[in-house]
């Protein structure tokens, strides 16, 4: 019954959070009508972002989206965004209908551009996209320039950059390493 309640209070709650953004953004904002943020979501846009959250997205608690200025974020219909997620979009992030993302995935569609130094605070972006009906595992991190087909399994901690195609399962090599140290 709790569950319940609370779903329902998440969904009133987003409803109420995206008609007043909506106020504010006007065009830059298109939400479908139900929609489930929690309340303890960071949700940010800039002046001139645009973001599309299609029917029925999902985005659990601790996450953080952050579309900064003149970026683009789309998120498909059924996407399901688990705790404590983040997605930084600078340039543009494409989320397909009906892929759900596990917790700690962090969606970062640039880098800072270290040859003119941190402090210039300057960036190189490229457009990140997922394809449908994607897994992304735990503590997944997808960096500028990913593209992944439909039907995508990435698993639990990969760091994941380039292209991948449709039907891809995507794991990381992991290697054990004992050291011994003598005394």
């Amino acid at each position: 019954m709790r569950r319940v309640f609370n779903n329902v209070v998440s969904v009133l709650y987003t409803m109420i959070r995206m008609f007043l953004l909506k106020m504010f953004r006007g065009g830059d904002l298109q939400v479908a009508l139900v929609e489930r943020f929690s309340p303890n979501v960071v949700f940010e846009m800039n002046k001139g972002a645009k973001v599309t959250l299609e029917k029925g997205v999902r985005v659990h608690s601790g996450t953080k989206i952050k579309v900064r200025k003149n970026a683009k974020l789309f998120m498909g219909a059924d996407s399901k965004i688990n705790y404590n997620c983040i997605i930084a979009c600078h340039d543009s992030v494409s989320i397909g209908a009906g892929t759900e993302f596990g917790p700690s995935v962090y969606v970062y569609d640039h880098d800072h551009d270290y040859r003119a130094g941190l402090k210039e605070n300057k960036f190189l972006s490229a457009h990140v996209e997922i394809g449908k009906n994607c897994w992304i595992g735990a503590n997944t991190v997808i960096l500028r320039g990913t593209k992944l087909g439909d039907n995508c399994v990435v698993g639990a901690g990969c760091v994941i950059k380039g292209e991948y195609p449709a039907g891809s399962v995507i794991v990381q090599k992991r290697q054990t390493e004992v050291f011994f140290s003598e005394k």
